[in-house]
């Protein structure tokens, strides 16, 4: 299956209280599995253009959760759109390589789920 998304994309998710974003910091592909590496950013906002505007200073955003790996199953299970891209700087760097260091483990569980948002 194709991705539609790559490392360096802003995502946006709806919830009922506004809309939230998410980033893709690094794919993990082999021949019968995916994995997604994610960063939150705590922000949530009323429309999509207020959290385009908000990309336009990503500086100004708040990280909630700086990495969550899931499986493909659960990246799917996320509801996003892509709203751009951007290169992705050395800290989120640093978060993925962490986790490759230290053996993380990968989650069955919906980015949403991960972050306690339902």
């Amino acid at each position: 299956m194709a991705q539609p998304f790559a490392p360096g994309d802003d995502l946006i998710f709806q919830l009922e209280s506004g809309f939230g974003l998410l980033r893709v910091i690094a794919l993990d592909e082999d021949d019968a599995n995916t994995t997604w590496h994610l960063m939150a950013y705590e922000e949530l906002f009323p429309d999509v253009e207020s959290a385009e505007r908000a990309l336009g200073e990503p500086g100004s955003l708040h990280i909630r959760k700086a990495h969550m790996a899931l499986t493909e199953r659960a990246f799917e299970r996320t509801p996003a759109a892509r709203l751009g891209n951007r290169p992705i700087n050395h800290e989120e760097r640093a978060t993925y390589e962490d986790w490759i260091a230290n053996r993380g483990e990968v989650s069955d569980r919906s980015a949403l789920l991960m972050l306690g948002i339902r």
